[in-house]
């Protein structure tokens, strides 16, 4: 290329012209294309509700309502739901919400977040931001497989290469180690009043409970491996006893339910996003028979115990009773005084999917302003027994299994009072009734079973941590028998039989959700034909974690 100096010299002269200026220019006219430097506080707020269903909807929330029928939490109201058959809406983002959450809502927010923390020295905000990354990254993995790690966020590329899940587990501990670092980091501008403005809707800037929320980060990842030949029991007993002890330690993702939409509850009536009725898109849910049966004692393995906290999480129906759904068959197989009420409190003599004009009859985690958990006490306590029960201490898995069960009661009466009959409230006395009872807690280690500890962990995490108890029950390949008892581990869980299933499954069960349609199966088609993610049973392959 040959270069006019003659014109080099006109264009630096006006270049230095234009300097005094330029600075107007750039606050008058700012690049949208150019980063503008933005407060860690004013970052972390969007960051954090991403954590559950921001504001585009998009997040964990907006998946549950999906693979919650996988995991027969809820079921479909109608017949032959995609995804109460274990399978898909081909060409759609339906259960791929959470992709786009990592990285996209918290992505590069994110990664700014803690890079501009780091020049500031505002170490409390870095250590925040390693430590949603670590969360994000797993539950990606877990949720769908093979993910894009090292490639992610190069806004130089328009295609990326996905990385091995193995490769993901390494950089979730990397994060959390890096994250504790900081977040031990103290003076400079880290201060509690100042990370108390970006983080109102979690912790509050209490750097102690960003802590416990890496150890139980660190937790999760030694606890999904237990599949491995090295898996560490003892790794996952060390970073629980870190992780939340107390009901108060627990994340939640709060709400402040003004008339602006996104500041509500997604489950809530005032989002309405319980109410879609297609078979591609089962938002219309209710719940399931298995949650039913296992909370009113029909279940065998707790044969006659009616929970007290049924009450909490479930819905009755005309009757009085508890009852769910069945998968595939809808709700009018049932007696119309038998079909419970939806999520909001809407008898279904008749059915309703309309979202009532407020959220008076509506409890736990389907109220406006009800918080979401993200990660709880009662999570690590059933993480510490399940670990020392396979380690084969069981004196100690009974003591972390009835602490769980009593951590749980402490969540649901300390965060979700709200609505629920007089007569049905929850004591310290109930719950310690309930604790007292062998069929549930054995007066002899000998007799605890890792059914009643992964059953009891699937009521405790009902609803909210659908995320995590997919990665559970996929570890026990739905049907495992505990080779200590002969019996299934998911007592009474039945799977859809072979004619059931969703076609393109050819008899298998779901083990991933596909990438996000309307970014690789758009744009990074090849990348997904080396993966095998354009088979049609794809979503059946089984992932690296639980794979023995």
């Amino acid at each position: 290329m040959k270069y006019n100096f003659k014109h080099l010299l006109v264009i630096s002269a006006l270049v230095v012209m234009g300097v005094a200026c330029s600075k107007k220019i750039d606050e008058a006219y700012a690049n949208p294309n150019y980063d503008v430097k933005v407060a860690p506080e004013g970052l972390l707020p969007q960051i954090v509700s991403s954590m559950a269903g921001n504001y585009g909807g998009h997040g964990p929330m907006n998946d549950i309502r999906y693979i919650g029928a996988y995991i027969q939490n809820f079921t479909y109201y109608s017949t032959l739901s995609n995804f109460d058959r274990m399978g898909y809406a081909a060409g759609t983002d339906n259960a791929a919400s959470f992709w786009r959450s990592h990285y996209y809502d918290i992505g590069q927010n994110n990664k700014k977040m803690i890079q501009w923390a780091i020049e500031n020295k505002q170490w409390d905000y870095a250590g925040v931001g390693d430590a949603v990354f670590a969360w994000s990254w797993l539950n990606l993995t877990t949720y769908h497989g093979e993910v894009i790690l090292k490639e992610a966020f190069n806004t130089d590329q328009i295609t990326f290469k996905y990385d091995t899940q193995e490769e993901v587990y390494t950089e979730v501990r990397r994060l959390c180690y890096e994250a504790l670092m900081y977040l031990n980091k103290t003076g400079d501008n880290a201060s509690q009043a100042n990370l108390a403005k970006g983080d109102a809707y979690m912790y509050n800037g209490d750097v102690a409970k960003w802590k416990k929320f890496v150890y139980g980060v660190l937790a999760r990842s030694y606890n999904q491996l237990s599949n491995k030949a090295d898996y560490k029991a003892d790794s996952v007993i060390y970073y629980t006893n870190l992780a939340m002890k107390e009901s108060s330690d627990d994340a939640l993702v709060k709400f402040a339910a003004t008339p602006v939409s996104a500041t509500n509850n997604f489950w809530g009536p005032f989002r309405a996003n319980l109410g879609g009725a297609t078979t591609a898109s089962p938002t219309a849910i209710r719940q399931s028979a298995f949650i039913a049966n296992l909370m009113s004692g029909a279940n065998s393995a707790f044969p006659g115990v009616a929970d007290p906290r049924a009450i909490y999480l479930l819905r009755l129906n005309t009757n009085g009773t508890f009852k769910g759904v069945a998968p595939n068959v809808g709700q009018t197989v049932l007696a119309a005084n038998d079909r419970p009420e939806n999520f909001w409190g809407v008898a279904q003599v008749s059915a309703s999917n309309a979202a009532p004009a407020n959220d008076l009859n509506c409890r736990f985690v389907f109220r406006n302003n009800a918080p979401f958990p993200v990660m709880t006490a009662t999570e690590m306590a059933f993480m510490r027994a399940e670990a020392a029960f396979l380690k084969g201490d069981k004196a100690t898995a009974l003591t972390a299994y009835k602490d769980g069960i009593s951590k749980h009661f402490d969540m649901l009466m300390n965060y979700y009072n709200t609505n629920v009959p007089t007569a049905n409230v929850l004591t310290t006395g109930v719950r310690d009734a309930f604790l007292a009872n062998p069929l549930v807690v054995p007066t002899s280690s000998a007799n605890l079973t890792l059914s009643m500890i992964m059953l009891q962990k699937y009521i405790a995490m009902y609803a909210y941590g659908a995320f995590e108890t997919w990665t559970d029950m996929r570890r026990y390949h739905y049907i495992d028998v505990d080779k200590t008892t002969g019996k299934q581990v998911y007592t009474d869980f039945v799977v859809p039989s072979p004619t059931d299933l969703f076609p393109d499954n050819f008899g298998k069960l779901v083990y991933r959700v596909r990438p996000r349609f309307n970014s690789e199966y758009v744009w990074n088609i090849n990348e997904l034909g080396r993966i095998g993610a354009t088979q049609l049973d794809y979503h059946t392959k089984e992932q690296w974690f639980s794979q023995k």
